[in-house]
């Protein structure tokens, strides 16, 4: 059958998250790298669409295409082993520790930073011809994404905060979303229609991706955003993992292995 039920996809989930505590460090550093790689050149060519088109919704239609290819290659962000990996361990696999859950996501997370980095240096050259002229338009407009997710969730204090912690639970409500959609079935055609929904979703609400935001934040800055790296990282990127962690693993996680692998009892007679 081209469908899994939920209780097999959400097999698939907790197998999947054990397999990821105990993968090698090389080949977790690599599939993460990669993943970061992807994603950033998905978000340059969306904010390329945007500009080019003017209209928002074009570029966050075409955006998952980034997503699919780097999951169809099993490669790792740092958003979906947020919500796979402590299943292992809640489901008391043996050997799945939060010890190993940890290393994972330190892992996942250097690699993923590390693609994201290289692709901003790479895009960067491209939009100013080898920092040799001014950032094309569509430079400019990465360094404005960089200064308005920062200063401006800094310009409303503790609400802008909240605001952005939010929009990192929302993401990671989709990406992971996204993830497990993957899983619900055994085509190529039924898992990239499955992933490609919730993915635009979060891309066109302007949700907070952890991944995606390692290449507009550092590539902003070499574009001439006027913000700092204490701002990127304060104002940004640790409040957008911290709500991605929550997102994964409290709305799609748990939710679902609450309900389909831990199925609570029916009821019976009257």
């Amino acid at each position: 059958m081209a469908y899994l039920l939920p209780t097999e996809f959400v097999k698939k989930m907790v197998d999947a998250g054990e397999s990821k505590i105990f993968m090698s460090t090389r080949d977790t550093v690599i599939r993460a790298y990669m993943a970061g790689a992807i994603l950033a050149l998905a978000a340059a060519f969306a904010v390329t669409i945007n500009v080019q088109t003017g209209q928002p919704l074009a570029g966050a239609v075409l955006f998952p295409v980034g997503f699919c290819i780097l999951y169809l290659l099993g490669f790792d962000l740092l958003t979906g082993v947020f919500t796979l990996c402590p299943l292992a361990v809640i489901d008391k696999r043996p050997g799945s520790t939060w010890r190993g859950v940890l290393r994972n996501w330190g892992l996942v997370f250097v690699g993923n930073f590390a693609g994201a980095l290289t692709v901003a240096v790479f895009m960067a050259i491209i939009f100013t011809f080898g920092f040799t002229t001014p950032p094309s338009i569509v430079g400019e407009k990465i360094g404005g994404i960089g200064e308005a997710r920062t200063l401006g969730y800094a310009a409303h204090g503790s609400a802008g905060m909240l605001t952005l912690f939010i929009r990192g639970v929302l993401c990671n409500w989709m990406v992971s979303t996204g993830v497990v959609g993957a899983m619900v079935s055994s085509t190529v055609s039924g898992k990239v229609v499955a992933m490609w929904m919730p993915i635009m979703v979060f891309f066109y609400m302007g949700f907070e991706h952890s991944v995606v935001n390692m290449y507009l934040f550092p590539s902003g800055l070499m574009l001439g955003g006027k913000f700092s790296i204490a701002d990127y990282f304060i104002w940004n990127e640790i409040p957008t993992v911290i709500g991605n962690l929550v997102g994964g693993i409290i709305f799609v996680g748990l939710t679902l292995y609450s309900t389909h692998m831990r199925t609570a009892p029916r009821r019976v007679g009257g």
